[in-house]
């Protein structure tokens, strides 16, 4: 594992307030933090881990460290990052890396003030046993530890945000290899996103491009992550439909999301989708890097054509691993799909993956489709995607334009790699289903930083309204999709037992509804899963989803709330889900074992202190509690018969893990902590999402006027009942949660709340809900509720005058039922009658919670015919023009009084009295516009009178007197005329009729009772109407409406609405609470820090706003700083709440403190909001005062702001608290509650020293100087008069004493201002900078254990340069290429040597001359600490940094360079770079200026344009003097070597010997003293010898003398900056934070006083040298012939060229009539080329187009082609084959033909190092002759298909002028003397067939002829033997005895006669040996047989009788 010790930084300038700093460190885009600490030196000391698993470091992994502000806003929140390369690790991995100091940069990547100190180690397990008890904390990161357990393509999408954001996608090209065709010509498409690029047109099948594109986007994230990267290799020459030669396909989210955000110099397998057989097609190397803002491009510093690429080694470990798989998606149905309403959706599904889309056939009109179909996707394991997307389409008549939902199956959750478990474990290929999708669409969620281990909403990226469920099966397979297949009927038949439903019940209680803004109208919630519970879908059973209409009501300050006090409404809904019962168990229990190790680890993470007595029984019950919670087994799976295959693989997965942490935890020890738990707990994240999630969330929406307002998302899993137990059932089943609702996106007012909602919530099978009591108190009752309606009618109340106006009405005026047509539900029975109940709730006046209100009446008067000013018709009104009260009427309520009677206000444009007029204009009577200037033609005028009205403080409260207008009426049966409320439609209505009640009704409602227990809970029961005949009744009721007269006045009130809203009379549930129950509580409020002190000005002030429920209070207001102090206790008594205590004390409710700033003009604005639980105490007994503790306030969930240091209380009101008062011990000053004793900090005295030096980069100021403010002090320097010349101060040191906490938790902090003196004494602050903290700089000197700083340690490794010399003398010289061919060494020379490329120029005397290069700037190179060790710098800001706005575009440039410093300008536009994007400048500027008044040194590159003005590409800033004053020396970097002569000279003013003093008197050391023979020194109490730098004296001759050689040593030692090449990322204010590129730079600053520096070094680039190679075409043989049918022969000839070089195309003459591929030229080639030996590459300029303006440089490998062909008179020609070679590594030749195999050109050898092929330069070896093979593509392998003999000799420009040859046979013919080839004369092969039969087929097929024949000859020999065997048995089997009896007799005689034959006498003797005698009579029948041997045999005598 990687293990990260987060020890300590620094932040300069300080910060104030103090800033909570936290270090994030990234590794292979795995993220881990450090906890939050306060201050500017920040120490840490945690541990952060990586798990490696079987992915070594290599040689480019980094880590990325980024420091972070969590108390300041989101913008600023950012300080600077860094990268620290691990290579050293690689090298040597059992050592640490220590990295001290390491400076950060910023987002201009300039070099901070900011440091951060590391340490880096690659631990084993055998380390880790091994380490010891000292840190047993091991404090890491607060956020999960995030491990790279799947593939970089399984990652899930890092969480950004969802606003726009500017992006960067680069694409470079480098090179081809093993491109699959004949004579190719490749070029590559590379679409990016949509935008497409194409290299130049290469030939040969191992092209070089070199070419690099970019792309600049503005995109959402999740949007940016979607689209595709797409790489095409094309061959030009063939017709586009078939010219693909192979591709690679990703997405850009798994680009960004790969380690460093890169692809770095990968092998791309080709492959082509339409022909999956066909494997890999070739191979393409690219660099593909995606940056977002802040991210730095990794520096690639290889050249493009290097080394290590050629490699086998390298080459296989960098190619993108190819397995080819099948994804297969049996997409069976969709249900519940929903667009509009009465609209039928004609649905087609689409499914995505990486670009790829594959879509269903089109159903017409259904909701419920049913595909039964088959998709099948070709994919590369591992998947180069993140997920798969899948979106159902309305296509009506196959035009698809509206998307019905989407919804996105993450492919980390469908498989697994196996790195979840460490053991044997292999993991599993997608699978998936039979299951159904939830789709989601319409508004989206806002984007909000999700929780830790929670993953993204569906609703922030799909919507959130539900749209349907999708039913879907996915197989993978890695066989050929022909060899898998399954029959899609029985699939269809197997997944119906998947689609059985049973009944759910959801119940919800609201509790209470707090924190509302100021809704105007009427509210309610309706609550929804699925469709069911919508009200808008009326295609289900109406069912009772919405609570009762409310009103909100002010709570005195400044929010609103509903007042449901005791009766808390409730909702039910029933639906019908598949039973997934088993699966939601097993996620209940994963999620209680990781909710409960999580709280346990932030118990752990509170204990900060190692020697914390209570960490090791925490640490010990966490394991405990850890064990027991993994030994609860998970419900089984493979006995279910509904579980499908991924739930059977994810619950072995999942109990692997839970066994493996069990047996974690009891062996852990107690070393670092929080690392190991950390990552058991994202190990257990990581296995939680469940991709079958088949219930949908439930959702709980805030309505007004019909429409969804705010929301609030609950997953169905958290609140199901399970009835195996509580460990199955969701965490807040039947518990009290608090919700906090949201408005949709772009919808609402920022920064503002919808409700803070208390709910009970309950899901679960209706079987299981029998004994249901959510709430311990309360009383569920149901009414049947309808509203009795009258208008004024001539003077009387009654029915005629309603007109459209429905009798009976719901509460928001809609139809409803009467009384007598209201129908009982099936099971339930009428519990009393009809009574009237007014509504009071809805009756409470607006202003029952204000202590005053101010009154007011317009008066209004009209001209009458004569001109005079009279009394309107309607003389009182309010100010939108209705009728009111006069102002004599008007009656003070009781519980008021009146302070000031009515007066004329006269504050606004009016006249002396009061009066304004106008023009009325009709139809309302009104002017448009108000004057306070009477003119003859205005006809009406007003005047506003007012009165202020006071409420009286009796002994009732506010909460009281709400509570008593609640209860003042009881339930009654109603009589004529009681119960009406009076007003109209959409305004208030009012108990009592006001002058202008037109409109009247009463409230009638009757309880409902259950008949008998049916074993469910009788809420569930509710469905469907109450009404049974609604068509009746909208009959009779329109008859009712004929027989009425008109009425305009209640029709203008009255609003129908549409008749299918509302179509249902459903009854209303309420929970009733008896008794209520008091608290009290108290908040502690002391301090906030962290506020961003230029956003307040002087006349701000800030103050607290502290909300509790309905309940909230102000502190008092303080002037604006960066940290106020209040120190005040907020106290609430006698506060209400109806639950029991028990469940308050289980859940809460949330104090809501929030920060709010006030102007002058008395606007309040909302700086941030913190929440969390108060401490409650229901005995007072126990009470123990809480500790403060700092809280985030923040405006948007996820988004810090600042913190506060508060605590609070909840006390409930019993018998015992009334006898001691907790009042009592809080103490009361100056009219406030303020702090306890017991918790105020204890001050201490202490001093304060700054050291001030001076003020750089300030503009227009004239006569500045320092204020210093900490706490209630402050100090001031002495203005500098003269800036402009001077700009330090003329005073030091500046000393402050003061009274300062003693806490490091209230360490204040610093304010440094610096206030410009101007004319007429003005001053004005011109800039700022806060230190948050100065616990950091606290020292004690008189403390025992103090320290005083020490100066830094000597540390001289005297042998290391020895062993580092053994080390590569015996150890890596073996295995380098020796290439010591002579050339000229300079400063490339040793640029390149400390590059590291194998294949640079060699140099025995390079060790003497390197540098080193750096990959980022020499301020963030860690050991020289931002080179700010003189002093410390402070950013000054004046106002809140602004970014502009980016351009989105695309680049190719002409740069150049420009420099700034101060007025200098130098540079010339002329010396551009035409059409490059890698420049080589090699310009040396040199230059004067005067520091510090000139310090700051701009690079700037441009792009030069010929018409417009030139683009600037991007800027770099150094700060001289910095580099000036550091100790490191940065001024000009150490040589390695003190040469006195040479290209190395030495450039510095002072020798090495001068340079040790002065660095000696710099750290307060003596001089060194150096020995008469000047090779030994004393130093800093050290004698040091030069024989231990130089083992061996040096052969050098201008090296130096041994004291100035022994002096450099020294100081090489001491930490000095060596001679380097720094790399500095350039910026552009066009894209700020995108990394514009690198520039690779040096500076060097040399003190004129010091006189003249040494020689200027020469970087002017090297030009290359022109060489010839001579290519000798001497013969080629074994060519393959393109024979037919008609013809035998071939016309050969040879065709080469060098690639880049096309153009000078070269081909020898033909040879005609070759009949056995042998061939003779004698010919030769000859190439120019310009060739750079350092870079192996060759160079040429050439115009691209004949319009281009100038030539464009490009360069290539010197790389030979050499192709056959056969000449065809008629057709084009026949290829038959190609040789490629590389001039700088070519494979040896071979002398004879016979011995020329493929082999040689075999890149992939199998064979050993020491056995495989040699290769050679033939730079080096000049000239070689002898013979190549080429090679051809057959069958999709490359073969052998010929040999070439070839005589290749290289020369310089010089050489050929001398040694002249032609072209072909050409003059000067010679070097050598090329004769014209004897080639047979082929007319008389056709008359000699035996010439023909030798020369084409014997010497090509001999061998294979001789093996014919003696196959042949066996052949017959066998054909023989099978002849003759059947006589030999025949022989044998029929009866031997008789047949050869009597020539037994005679071969005895034969036997003996002496002339007999050999060659029978075998036979016979055998014969003889088993015969025996023979009657007579038998021989009778063999004389037949006799007479045929006497044929045989004439010798033989005839037989006798």
């Amino acid at each position: 594992m990687l293990q990260l010790v987060v020890e300590s930084a620094k932040i300069n300038p300080p910060l104030s307030p103090p800033p909570r700093p936290c270090v994030s460190a990234y590794f292979r885009d795995v993220k881990k933090r450090t906890h939050e600490v306060e201050g500017n030196n920040p120490t840490w000391n945690e541990t952060l881990i990586w798990h490696l698993w079987d992915r070594p470091l290599q040689n480019d992994s980094f880590l990325q460290i980024i420091l972070r502000d969590l108390g300041s806003t989101k913008k600023d929140r950012f300080i600077g990052l860094a990268t620290v390369m691990l290579q050293p690790l690689v090298k040597k991995p059992s050592e640490v890396l220590f990295v001290k100091d390491l400076t950060l940069l910023n987002h201009l990547m300039m070099s901070t003030d900011c440091t951060v100190t590391l340490q880096v180690a690659l631990m084993r397990n055998q380390d880790i046993e091994k380490i010891g008890d000292g840190d047993l904390l091991g404090l890491s990161t607060r956020e999960t530890a995030r491990q790279e357990l799947m593939v970089p393509s399984y990652t899930m999408p890092v969480a950004l945000s969802t606003k726009p954001q500017h992006f960067q996608v680069r694409v470079k090209v480098f090179e081809g290899r093993q491109l699959m065709g004949n004579n190719i010509k490749p070029v590559v498409k590379v679409v990016i996103g949509g935008y497409q690029h194409n290299t130049r047109i290469k030939m040969g099948n191992n092209p070089f491009f070199n070419e690099i594109f970019f792309q600049n986007f503005h995109e959402v994230p999740a949007k940016f992550f979607d689209e595709t990267i797409l790489i095409q290799v094309m061959n030009s020459t063939l017709m586009r439909f078939n010219a693909e030669i192979g591709r690679f396909q990703t997405d850009i989210g798994f680009i960004y999301h790969s380690p460093g955000h890169t692809l770095m110099r990968k092998w791309l397998g080709l492959c082509q989708p339409n022909e999956p057989n066909n494997g890999v097609r070739g191979y393409l190397k690219v660099t593909i890097c995606v940056l977002g803002v802040g991210d730095q491009a990794l520096v690639d510093q290889k050249p493009p054509y290097a080394a290590d690429d050629t490699t086998t080694k390298i080459f296989k470990s960098m190619v993108v691993p190819i397995n080819m798989a099948y994804l297969q998606f049996f997409i069976y149905c969709a249900e519940d799909l929903h667009l509009k309403k009465h609209h039928l959706v004609s649905p087609m599904l689409e499914v995505e993956l990486i670009g790829e889309k594959l879509k269903t056939n089109v159903l017409s009109q259904t909701e419920n489709p049913i595909w039964n179909q088959i998709l099948t996707f070709q994919i590369q394991l591992p998947c180069l995607s993140s997920y798969i997307k899948f979106r159902i389409l309305d296509c009506p008549k196959n035009s698809c334009r509206d998307e019905i939902g989407t919804v996105s199956l993450f492919l980390n959750q469908i498989s697994s790699t196996g790195a979840e478990i460490e053991g044997p474990y292999s993991g599993f290929l997608p699978s998936f289903g039979p299951s159904f999708l939830i789709l989601h669409g319409g508004k989206k969620a806002p984007f909000r930083i999700q929780e830790e281990g929670t993953n993204i909403s569906s609703s922030v990226k799909d919507g959130l309204a539900y749209r349907g469920r999708v039913f879907l099966e996915l197989f993978t397979h890695v066989s050929s999709h022909q060899e898998f297949k399954r029959d899609l009927s029985s699939q269809v038949t197997s997944v119906e037992r998947h689609q059985n439903r049973k009944k759910y019940g959801l119940c919800v209680i609201f509790l209470s509804c707090t924190m509302m803004p100021d809704f105007k109208d009427l509210i309610q919630f309706e609550v929804s899963i699925g469709h069911y519970g919508n009200k808008m879908d009326l295609s289900y059973k109406p069912l009772v989803s919405t609570t009762q209409c409310s009103p909100v009501i002010y709570d005195g300050n400044i929010y609103h709330y509903v007042p449901w006090y005791n009766s808390k409404p409730v909702v039910a809904v029933t639906s019908f889900w598949e039973d997934s019962s088993f699966r939601m168990n097993c996620l209940n229990l994963l999620y209680f074992t990781r909710d409960r190790l999580k709280a346990n680890l932030d118990t752990l993470k509170s204990i900060r202190n190692p020697r914390d007595p209570a960490l090791l029984p925490q640490w010990e019950k966490l394991l405990k509690e850890l064990v027991e919670d993994c030994k609860h087994p998970l419900p089984c799976m493979t006995d279910k018969l509904k579980a499908t295959d991924l739930d059977k693989k994810r619950w072995q997965l999942r109990s692997r893990l839970l066994q493996e942490l069990a047996q974690k935890a009891k062996q852990v020890k107690p070393r670092n902590m929080v690392a190991t738990v950390e990552d058991w707990l994202y190990r257990l994240n990581a296995v939680l999402p469940e991709p079958q999630m088949t219930l949908p969330d439930v959702m709980i929406w805030l309505m007004s006027k019909e429409q969804r307002v705010a929301y609030a998302q609950v997953p169905a899993h958290s609140i199901l009942f399970s009835p195996t137990g509580a460990l199955h059932s969701g965490r807040f089943c039947g518990k009290i949660q608090t919700l906090l609702l949201q408005y949709p996106e772009g919808e609402g007012q920022k920064d503002t709340l919808p409700a803070h909602l208390r709910v009970c919530m309950w899901l679960g099978n209706v079987t299981d809900s029998k004994d249901l009591q959510l709430l311990r108190q309360g009383e569920v009752v149901v009414y049947a509720e309808t509203y009795e309606n009258q208008a004024k009618y001539k003077d009387q109340w009654g029915q005629q005058g309603l007109y459209r106006c429905p009798n009976f009405s719901d509460v928001m005026g809609h139809k409803a039922l009467p009384k007598e047509d209201f129908h009982v539900p099936q099971g339930w029975h009428w519990q009393g009658k009809w009574t009237v109940e007014p509504q009071r709730r809805l009756l409470l006046n607006i202003d029952i919670n204000k202590s005053q209100v101010l009154e007011e009446v317009y008066e209004n008067q009209w001209r009458d015919t004569a001109g005079a000013w009279v009394p309107a018709a309607i003389p009182n009104t309010d100010v939108n023009g209705d009728p009111v009260e006069a102002r004599e009427n008007f009656k003070c309520p009781q519980g008021w009084h009146v302070k000031e009677n009515w007066v004329v206000e006269l504050n606004h444009a009016v006249d002396d009295e009061g009066w304004e007029y106008g023009v009325g204009i009709e139809p309302s009577g009104l002017p448009q516009v108000w004057n306070s200037v009477e003119k003859t033609y205005y006809s009406c005028r007003r005047r506003r009178w007012v009165r202020l009205r006071c409420r009286n403080h009796g002994k009732l409260s506010l909460e009281q007197e709400t509570l008593s207008f609640l209860q003042l009426h009881h339930p009654s049966q109603a009589e004529e005329e009681e119960g009406w409320e009076y007003g109209t439609f959409g305004s208030k209505f009012h108990l009592n009729p006001q002058p202008q009640s037109r409109f009247r009704r009463r409230c009638w409602r009757r309880r409902l009772a259950l008949n008998r227990d049916k074993g469910i809970a009788p809420i569930f029961l509710l469905e469907g109407s109450m009404s049974l005949d609604l068509k009746e009744q909208a009959r009779k009721e329109e008859n009712r409406r004929l027989t009425q007269g008109p009425d305009k006045t209640i029709r203008s009130y009255w609003r129908p609405a549409p008749e299918d809203i509302h179509p249902y009379d459903l009854p209303f549930i309420y929970c009733i609470f008896n008794r209520p129950h008091y608290y009290q509580l108290f908040c502690y409020i002391y301090q906030a820090r962290n506020i961003m002190s230029y956003q307040f000005q002087t006349s701000q002030v800030l103050f607290i706003r502290l909300v509790f429920l309905n309940y909230s209070q102000c502190t008092q207001a303080l002037r604006s700083s960066a940290a106020p102090t209040w120190a005040q206790t907020l106290i609430f008594q006698h506060l209400l709440l109806y639950e029991d205590p028990e469940d308050t004390k289980a859940s809460p409710p949330l104090v809501v403190l929030e920060l709010w700033q006030q102007d002058s003009q008395g606007k309040e604005t909302l700086w941030g909001r913190s929440m969390w639980s108060p401490v409650v105490w229901l005995d007072v007994q126990n009470r123990i005062l809480p500790p403060l503790r700092w809280h985030p306030l923040v405006k948007l969930p996820g988004e810090e702001e600042c913190e506060i240091l508060v605590s609070c209380e909840l006390i409930l009101e019993t018998e015992s608290l009334k006898e001691r008062p907790p009042i009592l011990s809080v103490p009361w000053k100056n009219g406030v509650y303020t702090l306890p004793k017991s918790i105020q900090p204890t001050l201490k005295k202490m001093a304060v020293e700054i050291l001030t030096w001076g003020l750089r980069n300030m503009k227009r100021v004239r006569s500045p100087q320092l204020l210093v403010e900490c706490l209630e002090e402050s100090l001031q320097t002495e203005p500098i008069r003269d800036f402009q010349t001077n700009p330090n101060f003329t005073q030091s040191v500046l000393f402050l004493t003061l009274f300062m906490p003693m806490e490091d938790v209230y360490a204040p902090s610093l304010t440094l201002k610096v206030v410009d003196n101007q004319d007429f004494g003005r001053q004005t602050v011109v800039g700022q900078a806060n230190i948050n903290s100065l616990q950091p700089y606290f020292c004690d000197p008189w403390a025992d254990d103090y320290v005083p700083p020490q100066l830094p340690m000597l540390s001289v490794k005297k042998y290391q340069k020895l062993l580092d010399y053994l080390y590569e003398k015996f150890w890596l010289s073996p295995s380098k290429t020796q290439d010591e061919y002579h050339h000229e060494v300079d400063w490339w020379s040793k640029l390149f040597w400390a590059t590291g490329d194998v294949k640079s120029l060699q140099y025995k005397y390079k060790d003497y001359h390197t540098l080193k290069v750096y990959d980022c700037e020499l301020e963030a190179v860690p050991a020289f600490k931002g080179l700010q060790d003189f002093c410390e710098t402070f950013k000054l800001y004046q106002e809140e940094p602004k970014l502009d706005s980016p351009v989105v575009g695309e680049f190719k440039c002409d740069p150049y360079v420009i420099l700034k410093l101060g007025q200098t300008k130098m540079g010339n536009r002329d010396k551009y770079h035409p059409n490059t994007l890698d420049p080589i400048f090699g310009i040396m500027f040199e230059l004067s200026c005067i520091i510090p008044l000139e310090k700051d040194l701009e690079i700037q590159l441009y792009d030069f344009d010929l018409f417009s003005p030139d683009d600037k590409i991007g800027t770099t800033v150094i700060d001289l003097e910095n580099r000036l004053l550091s100790g490191f020396g940065a001024r000009c970097g150490l040589s390695k070597s003190y040469c006195q002569s040479g290209p190395f000279r030495w450039r510095d003013q002072m020798t090495p010997s001068f340079l040790l003093e002065r660095h000696a008197k710099q750290k307060g050391l003596p001089p060194p003293l150096f020995s008469p023979e000047e090779d030994t020194v004393f130093y800093n109490g050290k004698n040091f010898k030069l024989q231990s730098f130089e083992p061996t004296p040096p052969t050098l001759h201008y090296l130096g003398p041994k004291k100035e050689r022994l002096a450099l040593y020294l100081l090489h030692t001491q930490g000095m900056v060596p001679e380097h090449v720094e790399t500095r990322t350039l910026y552009s204010d066009s894209q700020p934070g995108i990394d514009q590129g690198k520039v690779q730079m040096w500076v060097d600053i040399f003190p004129k006083k010091l006189g003249p520096p040494g020689p200027p070094v020469n970087i002017r680039p090297r030009k290359p040298r022109r060489y010839e190679l001579r290519c000798i075409i001497w013969k080629t043989a074994q060519v393959d012939l393109r024979r037919t049918l008609t013809s035998g022969i071939s016309d050969i000839y040879v065709k080469g060229w060098m690639v880049g070089l096309e153009k000078d195309m070269q081909k020898t003459d033909i040879h005609y009539y070759s009949l056995t591929g042998e061939s003779t030229f004698n010919w030769r080639f000859i190439f120019s080329m310009d060739y750079l030996a350092a870079e192996h590459m060759c160079v040429q300029s050439q115009k691209e187009y004949i319009w281009s303006l100038d030539p464009t440089v490009i360069k290539f490998p010197a790389r030979l082609i050499i192709q056959i062909w056969d000449n065809n008179v008629f057709s084009t020609d026949d290829f038959l084959g190609v040789l490629e070679l590389d001039l700088f590594d070519m494979p040896l030749p071979a002398r004879h033909a016979s011995k020329c195999s493929i082999r040689m050109m075999e890149t992939d050898s199998k064979w050993p190092y020491f056995l495989q092929y040699k290769h050679f330069s033939l730079f080096k070896k000049k000239t070689v002759t002898g013979w190549w093979p080429s090679q051809v593509l057959d069958g999709g392998k490359w073969r052998m298909s010929g040999k070439v003999k070839m005589t290749l000799e290289i020369l310089s420009e010089k050489e050929a002028l001398i040694r002249p040859a032609g072209r072909g046979q050409s003059e000067p013919n010679q070097y050598p003397t090329l004769h014209p080839p004897l080639r047979p004369n082929t007319m008389f092969l056709l008359r000699s067939p035996i010439t023909i039969f030798c020369r084409i087929f014997w010497k090509r097929y001999h061998f294979k002829i001789i093996i014919a024949i003696i196959i042949l000859f066996l052949a017959l020999m066998l054909f023989n033997f099978i002849y003759s065997t059947p006589n030999y048995l025949a022989m044998s089997w029929i009866k031997p005895k008789l047949r050869l009896n009597a020539p037994i007799k005679i071969s005895t005689n034969i036997i003996n006669q002496p002339n007999l034959s050999n060659v029978h006498s075998p036979i016979l003797t055998s014969q003889h040996l088993n015969l025996n005698p023979t009657i007579d009579h038998e021989l009778k029948h063999l004389q037949g047989p006799m007479n045929h041997l006497q044929d045989i045999f004439p010798e033989l005598p005839a037989p006798r009788d």
